[in-house]
């Protein structure tokens, strides 16, 4: 039977996304779970698993085409699995009695709870349409192995319909909406909220609805309850409607008595899933604010703003005086004390974690100095036409990164992860320098992978590619991993002076300063106008000891000071 495949929802407010690559083509047989496809949003880079094992038989886009939420990606011709079908009881068995129809007998070797879910999960179950099936958590990403449980958008009992929205996931690069396959029943769910899922193991279990399993012969007690079934799967499809739009829907009852749904207001409102969740925790309707964000996106400072003038207007009415006393001894509710609450979500979320996980395994210490930027500022101005002729902006970022590189020739110790489960230290083979970069979603640190090997221009136009990516949300996860150490550029936005924290497996990392002009004494005793940069470092101290970091820092101070020295040690 060849059906179409349905671009779910990969993401909420997301309404359609690009084809970055076909990983299949027409005419190739493909499993369950296989990626099919990998897709780019405004947020992140996806990709798009089979739901069944068959045959491609048509892509309806082609790379770099644009392809719309709920409709068809591609066709296929689904294969009959011969096993079950040869194993499977007849259906007249299941059929005879009220009770064969709505209990199937069933084995499952799902697990009951979290800790045993494991690699060797096995479902064994009849054939019969009706019968309970585990869901497995497919790919959501190259290199995603694990994920974090969000929001269940269903509960234990619930129907739900094919495409419906059953969980919120977190990854480390993006919140996902897991959907549902089929029509049926929500039997289990196998992880709590803030629950770790495991990719391509069970995350749900669900009774399967399908009315062809049923043969003619069924009394009447099964098709009154197969017309129960139906109301509230045709209830389960106007909820999902509402949601997908984020709009009220209102349901008229046709003669026939069902339901049919219609949208009040046409529209998607743009919003990602925290913006979302902070709208409903205070009753705010997306649909009515005008989003600042590009493309008119709604952004948390939107709903923030809403949020004060709100609560203005009650702080102004709740002003006026009464005779009304209140207990001085009763402590003061949550929502008395804060404006309003929100849940760190996505890479907000995933980054506080990882900050914590570092500081409470690591043992920073921190090591400052004073850069003289002087002779670097001269030879900036002197190549910055050169390389505005190739359309790229040359920051002095591209020098601190070369010298950098150059200065962990002298130091490979500080080109190296720390591995303390194995107590061993890893010796990068390149030179993968990070640097922090400020976007809408939170701090991103992508890194220059083999500046070892790359010029001035070369480290500028990656620099300049990976910012550009940074800012859309499609850096890659080979663009986040793999980085030797780190540099934050605090000055660029005036901060002069910080502690950071280091970006665990690296062993090190450097905050520079805001530029500033200021006297100090020349060699000869003389003040003079310097201009100077604050270079903050923090290290591992099961590694690094304090005079290896001073070294580290003298050697590329001195290289950035002093410029032209940089070409004795090139290669």
């Amino acid at each position: 039977m060849t059906t179409d495949f349905i671009l779910p929802d990969i993401g909420e407010g997301i309404v359609e996304c690009e084809i970055i690559e076909w990983l299949v083509a027409e005419g190739d047989f493909i499993e369950e779970d296989q990626p099919v496809a990998e897709v780019m949003t405004d947020k992140a880079t996806v990709q798009i698993p089979a739901v069944h094992a068959g045959t491609v038989t048509k892509l309806y886009y082609a790379v770099g085409d644009h392809a719309k939420v709920h409709a068809p990606l591609f066709a296929m011709q689904q294969s009959n699995d011969e096993t079950n079908e040869q194993s499977a009881p007849a259906v007249s068995s299941l059929v005879s009695s009220p009770t064969a129809v709505s209990s199937p007998t069933v084995t499952s070797t799902a697990p009951s709870d979290n800790s045993n879910i494991g690699s060797n999960a096995v479902i064994n179950s009849g054939s019969n349409s009706t019968g309970l099936e585990d869901f497995l958590l497919p790919d959501i990403g190259e290199g995603i192995v694990e994920c974090e449980i969000v929001k269940w958008c269903v509960s234990e009992g619930d129907a739900v319909v094919e495409d419906q929205t059953i969980v919120e996931v977190m990854t480390d690069k993006a919140v996902v909406e897991i959907p549902a396959k089929d029509h049926g029943i929500v039997s289990k769910l196998y992880y709590q909220q803030g629950d770790i899922a495991k990719v391509h193991q069970p995350l749900f279990q669900i009774q399967k609805d399908d009315n062809s399993a049923v043969s003619p012969s069924t009394n009447a007690s099964t098709n009154v309850s197969n017309e129960v079934r139906n109301k509230v799967f045709d209830e389960a499809r106007q909820d999902e409607l509402a949601k997908l739009t984020d709009l009220p829907i209102a349901s008229t009852v046709a003669s026939e008595g069902q339901y049919e749904p219609e949208l009040v207001v046409a529209g998607k409102v743009m919003a990602s899933p925290a913006v979302r969740r902070m709208a409903r925790q205070h009753n705010i309707d997306l649909s009515t604010i005008a989003g600042s964000g590009n493309k008119g996106r709604i952004l948390k400072r939107d709903i923030a703003a809403l949020i004060g003038q709100h609560s203005g207007v009650a702080k102004s009415e709740s002003s006026a005086p009464t005779n009304e006393s209140q207990p001085s001894n009763q402590p003061q509710r949550l929502d008395d004390i804060y404006s309003h609450r929100e849940t760190l979500n996505g890479m907000q979320a995933a980054m506080a974690k990882h900050m914590v996980h570092s500081v409470s395994t690591i043992p920073h210490f921190s090591v400052s100095d004073e850069l003289n930027l002087g002779a670097l500022m001269a030879l900036r101005e002197t190549l910055k036409p050169a390389f505005a002729k190739r359309e790229v902006k040359l920051s002095y970022m591209p020098f601190f990164i070369k010298a950098l590189s150059l200065a962990l020739n002298e130091f490979p110790i500080l080109n190296s992860h720390f591995h303390d489960d194995k107590n061993e230290i890893g010796y990068l083979n390149g030179h993968n320098i990070g640097f922090a970069v400020d976007t809408e979603r939170g701090l991103i640190v992508p890194n220059i992978k083999n500046v070892q090997q790359l010029s001035l221009l070369e480290i500028a136009i990656e620099m300049q590619r990976l910012i550009e990516l940074a800012q859309q949300g499609k850096l890659s996860k080979q663009d986040l991993s793999g980085g030797s150490i780190t540099i934050s550029n605090v000055g660029v936005i005036g901060g002069i002076t910080a502690t950071p924290v280091i970006n665990k497996p690296e062993v090190a990392i450097v905050a520079m300063g805001k530029l500033q002009t200021l006297p100090r004494f020349d060699d000869n005793g003389e003040v003079t106008q310097q201009h100077i940069l604050t270079v903050n470092w923090s290290a591992d101290h099961r590694i690094i000891d304090g005079a290896t970091m001073v070294r580290f820092n003298n050697y590329w101070c001195d290289l950035l000071a002093r410029p032209q020295s940089m070409l004795m040690v090139m290669k």
